[in-house]
């Protein structure tokens, strides 16, 4: 009996997976065991016309795959290519022991890629295994971008087996995860603003909350009246945000690999804007059986966006609330628990009341005072806590004028990572637990001062007490400022929610 280690995706990482292969004296027949699910099934069709293909004979025996451990699920057709090398080198003294192979087989012995492979391998990678790659030879550009893999690329059945015959040596080839951007302090960013803060005139106090939003990935909410820019501030963000490192830039890729997409391996961080009729399940990941990746997840490192939140439902809402704080989410289903990383920069929209008016000075606001206290209290004071930046945007005028560009505005945001990178910072300003934040806090006595006046005037939370500390971090690095003096504690004060 031979074998061969491959992997499968379960949840998130990726698990190891033994393909062994064994050979009967029965009746022929062939035969995949190891709770396989249907793509990997069909693989016994692929891989009989891929062998054939190459003028191997099928042994006339009964030959049975398995895939272990026996108690996990796998699925991908990725695992065509070790049955087929097992069987075809079922009677050599090939040693299979430093390589994993990965490939779906056409019914001509050609090896393609498949959408899991980059997630697979790069899960792989984190966990330390140090073997050798056999891969598809179009696959070889992405999986080049993780950094110190031996990668052997090949394009037909045929080219596999080679390498493993004693007259042939395997061209490995490294990988040096070259990635085509600006870099800056060790870390990655696009000077390309595809959608630029330019092209929202006026709204000052929304371009200026949005600035400290992104370099420190606070929390933000936007109310304003129908087509006063609102959602045009939420999509520029992204372009303005500090820069990525390598290992945020493959676990973007990881992420979009999950969800079906091609990697693109650029320094722009991740938008998701679920729509207000989503599912949960669809918002937060689960399924029936086993658990999914859900929109939060995939916002990992990037942008969540909820336009016209108030028409969230009640329970989705609610249950925002523990990813928010706690930065991590874990789905349970009976025998599956998965837990995934939620560092995202929360932005929501909304309008002032049901019809939209009420801040409006042209247009007559239609709604009774039941009915916008009704609208506005689908926000819960815990989930409203969570957002450190509120602002209230007011209605288009003729006289408003475009003011700043997002290239102006991303230049300010990397003075402030720098800042934040000189402090040894384990994250950025919005996202520090309560130890660290203490730490970075510095403030001067009349901020201090100021602050403690707050607390008793409007009787913060603790949440907020530090919320408001790490806002006005955020502005005092805008400053370039080592230490919070009053104005900056003033300013966060000022986005403080007001409902």
């Amino acid at each position: 009996m031979k074998s061969i280690k491959c992997a499968t995706v379960d949840g998130f990482d990726a698990k190891v997976v033994d393909v062994e292969v064994d050979f009967i004296r029965a009746l022929p027949s062939f035969s995949i065991v190891g709770l396989a699910n249907t793509s990997i099934q069909e693989s016994k069709e692929r891989v009989k016309a891929a062998l054939s293909s190459i003028k191997f004979k099928f042994p006339p025996q009964k030959v049975t795959v398995n895939l272990s451990p026996s108690d996990l699920k796998k699925e991908g057709s990725h695992f065509d290519l070790p049955i087929a090398l097992l069987i075809a080198l079922n009677k050599s003294e090939a040693d299979f022991s430093e390589f994993m192979a990965f490939g779906e087989l056409g019914l001509d012995g050609a090896i393609k890629d498949t959408s899991s492979l980059f997630a697979l391998i790069l899960s792989l990678k984190k966990m330390g295994i140090q073997k050798k790659f056999i891969i598809p030879k179009e696959s070889l550009s992405k999986l080049s971008k993780i950094p110190e893999l031996e990668l052997v690329p090949v394009n037909h059945l045929r080219e596999a087996i080679d390498i493993f015959k004693a007259e042939n040596e395997s061209e490995v080839q490294r990988s040096d995860a070259k990635i085509e951007a600006t870099q800056f302090e060790g870390c990655y960013y696009q000077e390309q603003y595809d959608e630029d803060f330019l092209d929202i005139k006026g709204q000052e106090r929304a371009k200026r909350a949005s600035l400290i939003a992104a370099a420190g990935m606070h929390n933000i909410l936007f109310e304003g009246s129908p087509g006063c820019g609102k959602s045009m501030c939420a999509k520029r963000l992204r372009y303005i945000m500090p820069p990525m490192s390598l290992d945020e830039i493959l676990y973007k890729a990881k992420l979009e690999a999950l969800s079906l997409k091609e990697p693109d391996f650029t320094p722009l961080r991740a938008f998701r804007s679920p729509h207000h009729t989503a599912t949960k399940a669809s918002i937060f990941g689960g399924g029936s059986k086993q658990a999914k990746i859900g929109e939060i997840a995939l916002a990992h490192n990037g942008v969540l966006f909820f336009d016209e939140i108030t028409h969230f439902p009640k329970s989705i809402l609610e249950a925002l609330r523990e990813p928010l704080e706690d930065q991590k989410i874990l789905i349970s289903r009976v025998g599956n628990k998965i837990e995934y990383p939620t560092k995202f920069l929360f932005v929501a929209a909304m309008n002032p009341c049901p019809c939209g008016n009420l801040l409006s000075q042209t247009k007559e606001c239609r709604c009774s005072e039941l009915e916008i206290k009704r609208y506005k209290n689908r926000l819960s004071s815990p989930l409203l806590d969570r957002i450190e930046l509120y602002v209230q945007m007011q209605e288009v005028s003729p006289e408003d004028k475009p003011s700043v560009s997002s290239k102006e505005m991303h230049a300010l945001v990397l003075k402030a990572y720098k800042m934040q990178k000189a402090r040894a910072q384990s994250d950025f300003n919005g996202k520090l637990n309560d130890r660290e934040l203490e730490r970075v806090c510095e403030m001067e006595l009349d901020a201090k001062e100021v602050l403690d006046s707050a607390v008793m005037r409007f009787s913060l939370s603790q949440r907020a007490i530090n919320n408001t500390k790490k806002v006005a971090r955020t502005i005092a690095d805008l400053q370039e400022s080592s230490k919070i003096e009053k104005a900056h504690i003033l300013e966060a004060l000022s986005y403080r929610v007001q409902y």
